[in-house]
């Protein structure tokens, strides 16, 4: 029997029982966290035993390091298998955190007594689910990422008591009739709560008194939920968790070690509720060796990573996780008035966004939560009243701001931090150091960085991005540039750093010992090794061997993908691989990579496209026509790009065959290649054989491309639109011709007019079937391109394109009848000011001397506005 050390505050403490200080905790809990922190002060152990991997005794007194910032976690990864890994988080407010902080900062022993990881990791192959992990998710909740097949990563552990360990590694059977038993919720219900969690806050969190204050008996608490989870195991024995008893058996044994060392009373056991009961049993050393006898085992490495509030969440699969990470940081830093001090950290976001909140809400929102605890029976305002006053006063009773506020404040996105110091891969070594290179801090929160590549350290940033994505470590993710930009120069990513990266990090260790060793070895690799992989495949490697400048990779993934284009029967194939390859030729210019050895590939496969695609094209059905038309566009944008760069490409002659380039071979071949290939969408466009989608679309590129007349257009339109033509036929070609944007026909009323005329020609028994062909084509169309259309229609067309003679209401698409003269010109200052050509401020505009009206030369009239007055000059401007 051994008291309470003097000076303790509160009455005089009473004599702690015999034994060791067993302290049942709930992981992540901040009431249990400093309830720990209180029994530690008072009884001042020697030794501390905590519920984790043996393995980190090793790496537990970096917990001491002020450059340690949790949340992190202990990570143990398989030797020869890194993608077999295993979690063990710890924040702020983890009572395993506290406790080690305390033991570490006044030189007192901590020792991890859970079952190996060695172990664990090896057993996570078996039939059983392996140690650590806990209650089953809750139905609805997401799974976290599944990685290749077989190596998805599985929760662990639970709320009452299981281990902390996040298992990634490739699960065995479920045992989906098998029934585990909540702890926590089991004791809510029993004291009348239907919310585990109300319960929790109710019992633990919201019982502490004012900080700095202590009960009587620091151990009390702990006395108590020890005997309630001894009443729940003798009801229930294992509640479902079989393995737990062999981690039982082991922490025995490591107890029993410490024992005998230390001495009972100078033994602290912070681990799981859920065991507390397993540890006090009678039995015999032999029979907990008996236990673990012949379990299987891997050689394991161990370390510290850091680890992020939004993984701590259930939410997010992991099966100890708790609702609130956020909420529960707040409760566990807060020195007084917790509902007060989380009110303003709200108002400060909602300020941030441009939400009005005065110091009028603040104080309403306090009293309302303050008024509904009372009101429910609660000792102080939890998270359920803190949310419920928040969206009734500050957000107005809208759940728009309150998602904000439950993302980023009551889980949040808090990234932990480790020292320098702590053991790393070579490769993840590497991967810090160009992190600090190029200036970029990983960080939880997903954020978009737009680079400039025309800058060497936006280049740097590149280059390192695009290998780690080779390597498999999705750092970032390309995204679409948010100021629209197209140019090879610019690159936009999506950044967020996930705490499964850094096992990601210790899978790609096998390939070098440096980001670029090993983006080169793995490429190599893949291009070598890549037996089932398609043209496409190892066509985009070639392209990422390029942004990721991997010069010493690249000539082995070209060999590769030449041998692959030149054995490669497929006009789709080749035509889907064809895009990526004829962009990786313009890199050379930002990136200074020589591209030149990809000309003549891309060169070849483009003339293949050319060849096969007629016979490729014949006999297809709907949706092979649709397959078909995807490739005839990749390839027509990538045969455009490939003449794009020779100023004569496109400079055809009389025989459409091109021989209007200039001299020179390269001109002369890409010029060539340009013209055969729009030879063969001509051909395409006018043969009955191919189906009607692809006929319509080879005539709309050509018509883009200038290659084809307007009156040629009609023509072709009128054929395929006659009633020899079956409606299901005519609108297929409707569907490839209009595809991609509607302004042709709001430019040209005489295409307008023949699909209108055909349209109201259709039968009414063919209708139905053209009309879902028609909804798909139009419903791609911005709103402003079908309003003008549909206006056009319900004016109808002026007559097969003449537009002379028309009234000014009518010749101008979005002017109403009857336009106010007056009003329009009261635009034209602004315009004249716009332009820089306003006068000085006492001159008076006439229509004699206006710079705007005299834009048009004497004697010259515009058809599509003369005698539009005021109108014409301002749709000219």
């Amino acid at each position: 029997m051994t008291a309470v050390r003097e000076g303790a505050a509160g009455p005089p403490a009473r004599e702690r029982p015999a034994g060791p200080l067993l302290l049942g905790v709930r992981h992540h809990g901040p009431g249990s966290a400093r309830a720990v922190d209180a029994v530690l002060e008072a009884y001042e152990p020697r030794v501390v035993l905590i519920e984790g991997p043996p393995e980190g005794d090793v790496v537990v007194e970096l917990a001491g390091d002020e450059a340690m910032v949790p949340p992190v976690a202990l990570l143990a990864h398989a030797v020869n298998e890194p993608g077999k890994a295993a979690f063990w988080p710890l924040a702020e407010f983890s009572p395993e955190w506290v406790a080690i902080r305390w033991a570490v900062r006044r030189g007192v022993p901590v020792r991890f007594i859970d079952l190996p990881a060695s172990h664990t990791l090896a057993m996570s192959d078996g039939p059983e689910e392996a140690p650590g992990e806990g209650a089953e998710r809750p139905p609805g909740e997401p799974q976290l990422e599944p990685r290749e097949e077989g190596e998805e990563t599985v929760p662990g552990g639970t709320d009452g008591g299981g281990a902390a360990g996040d298992i990634e590694s490739a699960p065995g059977p479920e045992r989906v009739d098998e029934v585990r038993l909540d702890p926590l919720a089991a004791l809510a219900e029993a004291a009348g709560y239907d919310d585990p969690e109300r319960w929790w806050e109710d019992a633990v969190e919201h019982r502490g008194g004012e900080r700095g204050t202590r009960p009587a008996d620091p151990y009390e608490p702990f006395a108590a939920l020890g005997e309630a989870m001894a009443e729940l195991r003798a009801v229930h024995g294992e509640g479902g968790h079989e393995r737990d008893l062999l981690r039982e058996a082991h922490m025995r044994l490591r107890l029993r070690e410490a024992r005998k060392e230390f001495g009972d009373a100078a033994t602290a056991v912070v681990c799981g509720a859920w065991h507390v009961p397993a540890l006090g049993e009678s039995t015999t050393v032999t029979a907990d060796r008996q236990a673990l006898k012949g379990l299987p085992k891997v050689k394991t490495e161990i370390t510290w990573v850091p680890w992020t509030h939004r993984r701590l969440a259930r939410r997010s699969g992991y099966g100890a996780g708790i609702a609130s990470p956020g909420w529960y940081g707040h409760l566990f830093s807060a020195p007084d008035r917790p509902v007060a001090r989380w009110m303003t950290k709200v108002a400060g976001l909602l300020r941030a966004q441009d939400h009005s909140v005065s110091s009028a809400h603040l104080i309403e929102a306090v009293r309302l939560a303050e008024t509904l605890a009372a009101m429910r029976g609660r000792p102080l305002a939890g998270l359920t009243e803190t949310t419920d006053a928040i969206r009734a006063v500050l957000c107005e009773g809208s759940d728009v701001p309150l998602e904000l506020i439950l993302d980023q404040l009551v889980v949040g996105d808090v990234l932990g931090e480790v020292p320098e110091g702590a053991p790393a891969v070579p490769l993840q070594r590497d991967v810090a150091r160009q992190q600090r290179a190029v200036r970029l801090k990983p960080a939880a929160a997903e954020r978009e960085l737009d680079l400039d590549l025309r800058k060497e350290i936006d280049a740097a940033r590149s280059r390192l991005l695009h290998r780690l994505r080779l390597l498999g470590i999705g750092w970032g993710e390309p995204a679409r540039s948010r100021s629209g930009s197209t140019g090879t120069f610019r690159e936009s990513w999506r950044l967020r750093w996930e705490p499964e990266l850094s096992v990601r990090v210790a899978e790609a260790g096998i390939w070098g010992t440096t980001v670029y060793e090993a983006a080169t070895a793995k490429a190599r690799s893949q291009a070598t090794e890549a037996g089932g992989s398609t043209l496409a495949d190892v066509t985009a490697l070639a392209e990422l061997c390029l942004l990721a400048q991997l010069p010493d990779a690249l000539p082995v993934v070209m060999r590769v993908l030449a041998d692959r284009a030149a054995l490669e029967s497929d006009v789709g194939h080749l035509a889907r691989a064809l895009p990526a390859l004829v962009r990786t030729l313009r890199y050379g210019d930002v990136r200074g990579t020589d591209a030149g050895a990809l000309a003549e590939v891309a060169g070849g496969m483009a003339e293949r496209v050319r060849v096969g695609l007629p016979p490729a094209c014949a006999g297809l059905d709907g949706e092979g026509a649709r397959d078909m038309r995807g490739h005839l566009d990749a390839a027509h944008q990538a045969v455009n790009l490939l003449a794009r760069d020779e100023p004569d490409a496109s400079a055809d002659g009389p025989d459409g065959s091109g021989t209007g380039a200039r001299p020179g071979g390269e001109g002369r071949t890409a010029a060539g290649l340009l013209g055969r290939w729009r030879a063969v969408l001509r051909t395409l466009a006018e043969r009955d054989r191919i189906p009607g989608l692809l006929r319509g679309r080879c005539a709309r590129l050509l018509l883009d491309d200038g290659e084809l007349a307007d009156d040629e257009a009609e023509r072709l339109m009128s054929l395929v639109l006659s009633p020899g033509t079956p409606p299901a036929e005519a609108a297929a070609w409707i569907e490839g011709f209009l595809a991609g944007g509607g302004m042709l026909l709001v430019h040209d009323e005489r295409l307008l007019a023949l699909v209108d005329r055909w349209l109201t020609g259709v039968p009414g028994d063919a209708f139905t079937d053209v009309l879902p062909l028609l909804r798909r084509t139009f419903a791609e169309y911005e709103t402003g391109v079908r309003r003008t259309l549909g206006e056009l229609v319900r004016r109808g067309p002026v007559g097969d394109g003449d537009r002379q003679g028309a009234g000014p209401a009518e010749s101008l698409t979005g002017f109403g009848t009857g336009l106010d003269t007056g009003r329009a010109d009261a635009v034209l200052p602004t315009v004249r000011l716009l332009l820089g050509l306003s006068r000085l401020s006492g001159d008076s505009p006439t229509r004699k001397s206006d710079p705007l009206r005299e834009s048009v030369p004497t004697g010259e009239s515009d058809p599509a506005h003369e005698g539009a007055g005021t109108e014409g000059e301002v749709a000219r401007v």
